[in-house]
């Protein structure tokens, strides 16, 4: 057997219970695999120097944990491993890192404990067999903290998993709430990357529905914004300053407005009664982002704002946003080689322990 059909082998059986989900699109990749021509494998560089690439927001899904709460993958969606490192290399993607938006939040705790531990070590069995492609965010329980706090040890110290993805809320209740204390001082102790990823709300909803599909268009990214407000102004980043948290979608409309933040506590001090060790604004370049906005201008506005050094490539896969998020980062404008480089992979591949290029 050749070592590429081993190496097809070996992953289909580690992705056996990973679905990569594509949205019912066939993409270029798909398209190859159903011809038989294989995809070159895209070798990014800067300033004539290899750079490996990392995709911080990725997605997949674990059918037999979903199928514990009675849901299913749509079989039209399916994306087969092969399929999914096929599109990796045509996009230039070295790295992914899988993450799975929470559904589970409303689970009984028995139950949350079931799911989350075939979630994870269904992710960490994929990530063992293709190390050099795959890393994944534990999931956790978060409706309760101290279990949440409980699998994320467990995830990170036992099934080798890089980090822990949640939602932008949990049940209608703000990350900063100090009933979730115990989940980020453990996220602190362990010094782990968070992924912060909105999930949608019920009160987004009402005001969000008709055309344009708005509750995600508009809703995922506010819902971000406001998480990311609650954890400043409510003291979470003073009380774990050492948490590295990423917020998807470039962290919603916060970078793009956050100067109001700053005047709201001076115009109205009065409505700013929990004192902070600085600026709100001062908090943002302590925070990380992914790349997912849609113009150079606004990449080179987020970077003004937040720091190149803040910032990691992301394409949200399977879902179809963009496949140039590479060609996204190389040509957006005013930066030098090393933001560059820092943003395509050097930055997420050291919050990751990702190894770098072998010289």
């Amino acid at each position: 057997m050749s070592d590429r059909r081993a190496f097809i082998k070996d992953l289909a059986g580690a992705a056996a219970g990973i679905a990569f989900v594509g949205c019912g699109l066939v993409d270029a990749a798909a398209a190859q695999a159903q011809t038989g021509q294989a995809a070159r494998r895209r070798e990014v560089v800067v300033n004539g120097r290899r750079v490996k690439t990392v995709d911080v927001h990725a997605h997949c899904a674990v059918p037999a944990a979903m199928a514990l709460m009675g849901l299913k993958v749509a079989p039209e969606t399916l994306v087969m491993s092969v399929d999914r490192i096929r599109a990796m290399d045509e996009q230039g993607i070295d790295v992914e890192a899988l993450s799975i938006n929470p559904y589970w939040y409303k689970a009984e705790r028995d139950l949350a404990r079931e799911l989350i531990k075939i979630q994870n070590e269904k992710l960490a069995e994929l990530c063992a067999a293709q190390p050099d492609r795959f890393v994944a965010f534990a999931t956790v329980a978060l409706q309760y903290p101290d279990l949440a706090a409980a699998q994320l040890e467990e995830g990170v110290k036992k099934l080798g998993l890089r980090g822990v993805s949640i939602g932008g809320s949990v049940n209608g209740e703000e990350l900063a709430d100090p009933k979730f204390h115990p989940f980020w001082a453990k996220a602190e102790s362990l010094g782990v990357l968070v992924f912060i990823h909105p999930q949608g709300t019920a009160e987004f909803e009402k005001r969000l529905k008709g055309n344009g599909f708005l509750v995600n268009v508009i809703g995922n990214p506010l819902e971000t914004t406001i998480a990311l407000s609650h954890l400043i102004f409510e003291g979470t980043l003073d009380r774990f300053p050492g948490l590295k948290i990423c917020a998807a979608h470039g962290g919603g409309y916060l970078p793009s407005y956050a100067g109001r933040s700053d005047a709201g506590c001076v115009t109205f001090p009065d409505r700013c009664t929990k004192p902070l060790q600085k600026r709100p604004t001062e908090y943002l370049r302590q925070l990380y982002y992914d790349t997912i906005v849609f113009t150079p201008e606004a990449l080179r506005h987020l970077v003004a704002e937040c720091g190149a050094n803040q910032i990691m490539m992301g394409t949200d896969y399977p879902y179809p946003w963009t496949k140039t998020a590479v060609d996204h980062i190389l040509g957006a404008p005013g930066l030098n080689d090393a933001e560059r480089a820092a943003m395509l992979g050097n930055t997420a591949s050291g919050l990751l322990g990702i190894q770098g290029i072998q010289s």
